[in-house]
């Protein structure tokens, strides 16, 4: 019996050295989540849009017509969408931005994004992309990417969508459950497992 107390105690510590663990990374998560638009403004060979927010193509539409980039990959397209109805949907109207955009419709999670669009980038000659997704996705996207396009310069141009940004997103169940949940799937993708 007392060899049972000690393993059982010994198994609650451990439980409770995880948990301290995973609180410890989930804080240091949120808080160095971005908070701030990029400041990096270089130009890029292409700009990734990763679809999960209108605002996250709002954002690359934005960043094509400034001249960031001559090309916008759009990854994670739902294969019925066409594009006429996407740059609706963008507020598109220039026929030559419309041109430089690029639809990619086979990546169901954040991994196949990293896969389509190192499909898309294979040829050509690029040595650089701006990523674009939401701030508190960023982390493990650049973590995909990076694994997938390892000599390919990727610079992380956040976007800051509702309802994780409207205030402090601690004062939000919803946003609580946002983020703890992107870092319960990064800390996946750092295994290299994939996680939606």
């Amino acid at each position: 019996m007392r060899r049972f107390f000690r393993s059982l105690g010994a198994l609650l510590l451990i439980a409770f050295l995880l948990g301290c663990a995973w609180l410890g990374g989930l804080v240091w998560f949120a808080v160095t989540m971005p908070d701030k638009p990029s400041a990096d403004r270089r130009k890029t060979d292409a700009i990734v849009v990763l679809t999960g927010g209108e605002d996250r193509l709002a954002e690359g539409v934005r960043l094509l017509s400034r001249g960031f980039a001559k090309w916008l990959f759009v990854s994670g397209v739902h294969p019925g969408v066409r594009k006429a109805e996407l740059m609706k949907v963008a507020g598109v109207e220039d026929a030559a931005i419309a041109k430089s955009v690029v639809l990619g419709k086979r990546a169901p999670d954040t991994r196949g994004n990293a896969t389509e669009t190192a499909a898309w980038l294979k040829g050509r000659k690029y040595r650089s992309l701006r990523l674009v997704t939401a701030n508190y996705h960023m982390r493990r996207s650049l973590v995909e990417f990076r694994r997938a396009l390892p000599d390919i310069t990727i610079i992380a141009n956040p976007v800051f969508p509702r309802p994780v940004n409207p205030r402090p997103w601690w004062h939000s169940r919803r946003a609580i459950s946002i983020v703890v949940g992107e870092y319960n799937k990064y800390l996946v993708a750092l295994t290299g497992s994939s996680a939606r």
